[in-house]
């Protein structure tokens, strides 16, 4: 059995994720990153296939690392997409994905390493979160039902990051009586991530983070 510590990162094939699982490769764990689809060049971090939106994939994958490694110390909750414009004017099949992708995506792969980490006497979960996030109120619960297994939860609100999540946002930009005031916003906040931190900053960060035994459960 491995000794070293065990990590799953949801969402680690690219930009902040695949940092963040390259951190912790380098600082010795076992990296699994579960997403879709592999990228090729991961140094130190295995690939599994899970579709996060999908309870059979993720459980399938969590049970493999466990099957592969015999525990599970740390999850980095990753997996995500943004949507910007008006809420009156964004659909209700891309507001019901991007919940079924950042948060009960998020709560699968929570609801999977649980009983894990419970047997083993501990572990870490990090959800990645921002200033606007709804999960922060999860992982603050969360933390309070999986404190006595000697489980540590957090979120994570790095601010403004330079990645693929700002080219990859679901944009709704139809104004009508908003008077331009949509797209000005939106203007704003993808310059100040373009200018933001870079995904390999962040990632050492949260890799960091994660590494830790406890820390406060909101993070910014």
């Amino acid at each position: 059995m491995n000794t070293s510590k065990v990590a799953i990162v949801t969402g680690g094939s690219g930009g902040i994720g695949r940092c963040t699982a390259m951190s912790l490769a380098k600082a010795g764990c076992k990296v699994y990153e579960l997403s879709r689809h592999a990228k090729e060049g991961t140094p130190g971090v295995e690939h599994l296939t899970a579709d996060m939106t999908d309870e059979a994939s993720v459980q399938a994958a969590v049970a493999e690392v466990e099957r592969r490694e015999g525990r599970i110390d740390i999850l980095v909750c990753n997996a995500g997409f943004g949507i910007s414009g008006a809420a009156e004017y964004t659909s209700p099949d891309d507001a019901h994905a991007q919940l079924e992708l950042n948060l009960y995506g998020a709560d699968r792969a929570a609801r999977a390493v649980i009983p894990v980490m419970r047997a083993q006497g501990g572990g870490r979960i990090v959800c990645m979160s921002s200033i606007a996030g709804i999960l922060n109120a999860y992982v603050l619960a969360l933390q309070n039902e999986v404190r006595p297994f000697g489980i540590s939860v957090c979120a994570v609100m790095p601010g403004d990051i330079s990645s693929g999540f700002t080219s990859n946002r679901k944009k709704t930009l139809r104004e009508d009586a908003y008077g331009g005031r949509v797209a000005r916003s939106v203007a704003k906040m993808e310059h100040d991530e373009e200018t933001g931190m870079s995904p390999e900053t962040a990632g050492e960060f949260i890799a960091k983070t994660a590494l830790r035994k406890s820390s406060r459960p909101l993070i910014a």
